[in-house]
C-alpha cells in the first residue's frame, strides 16, 4: 500500500483503552491501522446480539487477511480464547505477529 504497512489490532475488547492507544501509536508511526469496529467486553452489548459475534469474529479474520501483520493488545500478558485462534489463523497465514507484551 505504497510504503504504509497494513497491522490489524488483536486482544481482547476489555481492554478498550489500550487498544485506542496502540492505534494511536501505530499510526503516527506510519502505518495503516485495522481495529476492533465493537469492544463487547467494554459496552457495547450489540455484540451479545444473536448472530453478531460470530459475524465480527469472521469479519475479524478476514480483517488479518488484508493486514501485513497482528499486533496483539495484552495488557498484563492476558490472551483469551478468541485473541489465541486469531493469533494461531495469522500463523497459518503467514503473517507475523507482535506483542505489548510478550506472552
Amino acid at each position: 500500500m505504497d510504503g504504509y504497512k497494513i497491522i490489524t489490532l488483536c486482544g481482547s475488547t476489555r481492554f478498550r483503552d489500550e487498544f485506542i492507544a496502540e492505534q494511536k501509536r501505530l499510526t503516527l508511526e506510519g502505518n495503516i491501522v485495522i481495529s476492533v469496529g465493537l469492544f463487547g467486553h467494554s459496552g457495547d452489548d450489540e455484540v451479545w446480539d444473536e448472530g453478531t459475534k460470530e459475524m465480527l469474529d469472521d469479519m475479524h479474520l478476514r480483517k488479518i487477511d488484508l493486514a501485513d501483520e497482528i499486533f496483539v493488545v495484552n495488557p498484563g500478558g492476558y490472551i483469551g480464547q478468541s485473541t489465541a485462534r486469531e493469533i494461531e489463523y495469522a500463523r497459518k497465514n503467514n503473517k507475523p505477529v507482535k506483542y505489548l507484551e510478550s506472552p
